[in-house]
């Protein structure tokens, strides 16, 4: 059965992540970009943060994760914009490029570990101490973080800027007829949704204590899913709407598969548990649209009988 503390662990889990599906709502649904970066932007936002919160320096690994991140985002832009990459091959490039560098940045090793290590999750437990809801912290800090950048999203996506963005995501002719620079928007867009996604693997490494070279692994499936699953909750609406459908379904996502969790699967099924999600999410719509001509054709079926 699912306890209490399954179903937080999950909301923590699903906010953590939303953090990466709210990067791709940026990248892919409002700048047409598919950014397979994720995986090693995700894994270098880890390994940056870990190491600086374990240098002594917990609140400024948050921002040198995102650093990384924009890094990441910038350099897959610049593949795009300035080389003639291909988006789908400069992300790959990069993301084979990242599990090097991210072995660097941990000091040639595959496992850092934080049990020691001063983090903002035991900042802000300490600073609780022994309250209501002092057993929530994590949970906490993933709700504040999350609610921020859906705040930021909605509020940069109606600025002059962000309304360039989304021109240069539908049509980036008539952008570039308009005298504004799709190059530069590409490259803004990327650095800010890369920053996002290093952003969540910085607090997912930080509240697990630990980082794995591997840590990302997967990372953009279970983004799409759950942003293909936020779609299907929220059809219609505006950029703030949008957002919400994207961590709803990150929610749902990290939900389903916590139930998988719960019938004793082996640890090298929960990959195809992830792929059979997204097939879901991705072929419903299309099957939901298709069920009035599957009921016309078994009507006729009857009546030729």
């Amino acid at each position: 059965m699912m306890t209490v503390s399954l179903i937080q662990t999950a909301l923590e889990l699903g906010l953590f992540g939303a953090l990466t599906v709210l990067a791709l709502y940026l990248s892919y649904t409002m700048l047409n970009v598919c950014d397979l970066s994720t995986d090693g932007c995700f894994t270098m936002g880890a390994t940056v943060g870990a190491v600086v919160a374990i240098s002594g320096h917990p609140f400024l690994s948050i921002p040198a994760a995102m650093a990384a991140g924009m890094a990441s985002g910038f350099i897959v832009a610049l593949l795009q914009t300035s080389m003639g990459i291909d988006s789908l091959l400069s992300g790959i490039i990069v993301n084979t490029a990242w599990y090097s560098v991210n072995i660097a940045v941990m000091g040639n090793a595959s496992l850092l570990n934080m049990n020691k290590t001063d983090t903002v999750f035991t900042r802000l437990k300490d600073a609780l101490g022994e309250t209501v809801i002092s057993d929530s912290y994590r949970l906490l800090i993933a709700l504040a973080a999350v609610v921020l950048v859906v705040a930021f999203l909605s509020f940069f996506l109606k600025t002059r800027l962000g309304l360039a963005i989304r021109a240069t995501g539908d049509n980036p002719d008539m952008v570039r007829s308009s005298s504004i620079n799709p190059a530069f928007t590409t490259i803004v867009g990327l650095c800010i949704a890369n920053a996002f996604t290093a952003l969540s693997g910085c607090l997912m490494a930080q509240s697990q204590k630990s980082v794995n070279i591997d840590i990302g692994s997967g990372m953009v499936t279970i983004a799409l899913a759950s942003l293909l699953i936020g779609r299907v909750i929220v059809r219609k609406g505006g950029i703030t709407k949008g957002a919400v459908g994207a961590v709803l379904g990150a929610i749902i996502f990290r939900l389903v598969y916590t139930v998988a969790l719960r019938f004793n699967m082996p640890a090298y099924m929960l990959k195809l548990v992830s792929s059979v999600i997204v097939i879901i999410a991705i072929s419903g719509p299309y099957f939901r649209g298709r069920i009035p001509l599957y009921m016309k054709r078994m009507g006729r079926r009857k009546d030729n009988a």
